[in-house]
């Protein structure tokens, strides 16, 4: 039971027979996937670093337009970064498209309640209905 050689063959000459390993290829596709996976994960959850107040229970709300306020009371619109002039122009169209989704806003446990107030009172004043205060389980 000898197999056939291209070369044995009548008239064909010198003919090469050549085949693509594909397993490097697969594996170095799979090591990219598993990458831009770990990666866009990361930066989902990239922007301001804050540290949530704590509370005994709390309620997963659908996270759409987020007001974060940070310790050095920079203000970021989902995570894009304003200031307190120029707020009301960012959350207006935002708010305008979304009307039933909730404004969170996210402040560092340090951030001072004269802050969170006028920050609230500029999400009202944009348009927005429901508003809700973000902080994580104890």
């Amino acid at each position: 039971m000898g197999m056939a050689s291209p070369r044995n063959k009548k008239g064909s000459g010198s003919a090469i027979m050549a085949e693509i390993n594909i397993t490097p290829l697969t594996d170095i596709f799979l090591v990219l996937l598993i990458i831009f996976m770990v990666t866009s994960v990361a930066m989902v959850q990239s922007g301001a670093n804050i540290n949530l107040p704590q509370v005994e229970q709390t309620q997963s709300e659908p996270r759409q337009i987020v007001i974060t306020v940070t310790p050095q009371k920079e203000i970021f619109v989902n995570n894009n970064p304003t200031t307190l002039a120029t707020l009301e122009m960012a959350l207006r169209p935002l708010v305008e498209a979304q009307k039933d989704i909730p404004v969170i806003l996210e402040g560092d446990k340090d951030v001072i309640l004269g802050e969170a107030v006028k920050i609230l009172a500029i999400a009202q004043r944009a348009g927005a209905t429901q508003i809700a205060i973000a902080a994580q389980p104890s």
